[in-house]
């Protein structure tokens, strides 16, 4: 099969625009309100000094090598690794992990537009004042009477993927470059205008730094490092097709490890200064800083509703994480959709089309997992636990896995080294032996310690 030089999508029109793109795609509403409270739980700066390690180990040589196949083949991720196991004489039966992976974001989007949803209807709650002087038990009752009504979460579900499949429906240059231009510089503003906030806080912004950077290795214990590899995985949006068909419309003269190492130094300053944003909030108004997902609807609501000028930096908020949410969502989107126009001749608009309905109907059994349909389960999960624990525990560290045995030893040398651009140094000996031995072993820890074989 003969390997395209170029996606027949376009190309983005400079390395900055495919690292906000990137950047867009793993920055998500896990880095708003999990990674500050894992920080903070599991010993500090002890655990961001771990974290980082995992990101040099698994982040950084994973993506690498997403974004190198996805460079190499210039097509979607099944075709991508279709062409490159024909190119080097092996099975193009690797084309199932490229199906893996697109399926994967294909389902997490079902349930993240969902759930993105939810913060969207908080933006005009937070604005109009409705958390003014709101009690814990208020704050409950309101995330209780939106996630109760599924009309309202329908409404809501519907608005996201209209707002994902318009920016996708207008392609690369023209849709998710353009979009994450505009989205993305947003984000860091708000984040900042938040962090400021915090910081005027005095006392309380001091006590969240010694929360989140304070070294106490007395606090890291085995599970804090496991969780540590785990985010470090996850956060970087690997495993989905996401990154690899981004890579497809990255020019060739773009260094791939310059763009992993941007992406992933951006993706953990977020991270950060969401704790920064945060935590001065939580502390200033004697809230439990380790609510974990509970954080973003029921306690910050709590904090917005009990602090000066709470109704408009709650809006920001809000808008914050809607952004986040919509940067990924655009990404999870984009695989299924060139994989349709490239295998099925469709025109990016069908494409988008049919792709958005199919994933917006997924998305109903989201919704009615939270009301109508509590009580369906399988496995003893409702169907939003089970999408969730399927694409998060199984799908996405078994797609890295055997991502980075394609890339270590199914691509030869000579390939992977043409397509890196490394030479024959130092760097490339480093990337491919951390892509053949150490973050192999690094994901399959990190596999079984989510599907409960490490204690």
């Amino acid at each position: 099969m003969a390997r395209p030089t170029k996606s027949i999508h376009g190309e983005w029109t400079s390395r900055w625009a495919f690292i906000l793109a990137a950047t867009g795609s793993a920055v998500g509403l896990g880095n708003i309100w999990k990674f500050p409270y894992i920080t903070g739980e599991n010993g500090g700066g002890a655990f961001v000094l771990i974290y980082l390690l995992c990101i040099a180990i698994i982040g950084v040589p994973l993506m690498m090598a997403e974004i190198l196949i996805g460079r190499r083949g210039r097509q979607n991720p099944i075709n991508s690794l279709k062409s490159i196991a024909d190119e080097e004489g092996r099975s193009t039966n690797w084309q199932w992990l490229g199906g893996m992976g697109v399926l994967t974001g294909f389902l997490i989007l079902s349930y993240y537009s969902v759930i993105a949803g939810q913060a969207m209807a908080y933006i005009p709650r937070a604005f109009s004042g409705v958390f003014e002087g709101v009690t814990a038990d208020g704050a409950i009752s309101i995330h209780k009477a939106l996630v109760n009504d599924p009309e309202r979460l329908l409404a809501w579900h519907t608005i996201f993927m209209l707002m994902t499949v318009g920016i996708v429906v207008r392609g690369v240059q023209h849709g998710l470059e353009k979009s994450v231009r505009i989205i993305m510089p947003a984000l860091f503003i708000i984040i900042l205008m938040l962090v400021g906030y915090g910081y005027n806080t005095g006392q309380y912004f001091d006590q969240s730094v010694q929360f989140l950077f304070a070294i106490d290795f007395s606090k890291l214990t085995h599970t804090g490092v496991l969780t540590a590899m785990g985010h470090a995985f996850f956060t970087l949006s690997l495993g989905m097709g996401a990154i690899m068909v981004y890579g497809s419309y990255l020019p060739k003269k773009a260094s791939i490890f310059k763009v992993s190492l941007t992406i992933s130094i951006m993706d953990t300053t977020v991270a950060l200064l969401a704790g920064l944003a945060i935590f001065p909030l939580v502390f200033a108004n004697g809230l439990e800083p380790t609510a974990g997902p509970g954080l973003i609807f029921d306690t910050l609501p709590i904090a917005f509703g009990h602090m000066p000028w709470g109704q408009f930096f709650g809006g920001i908020f809000f808008i914050l994480l809607l952004f986040a949410a919509w940067s990924s969502g655009i990404s999870l989107v984009e695989p299924i959709v060139v994989w349709l126009v490239e295998n099925k001749n469709m025109t990016r608009l069908r494409a988008s089309v049919y792709s958005g309905v199919i994933i917006w109907l997924l998305g109903l059994l989201t919704i009615f997992s939270f009301n109508l349909g509590r009580e369906w389960r399988l496995f003893g999960l409702t169907m939003f636990e089970l999408l969730d624990y399927l694409t998060a525990n199984i799908m996405l560290p078994l797609g890295g896995l055997l991502i980075a045995l394609f890339a270590g030893w199914v691509m030869k040398r000579n390939s992977s080294m043409d397509e890196l651009g490394l030479g024959n140094g130092l760097l490339y000996s480093t990337w491919r032996v951390l892509v053949r031995f150490i973050t192999p072993i690094a994901i399959l820890i990190v596999f079984a310690n989510l599907i409960g074989l490490l204690n």
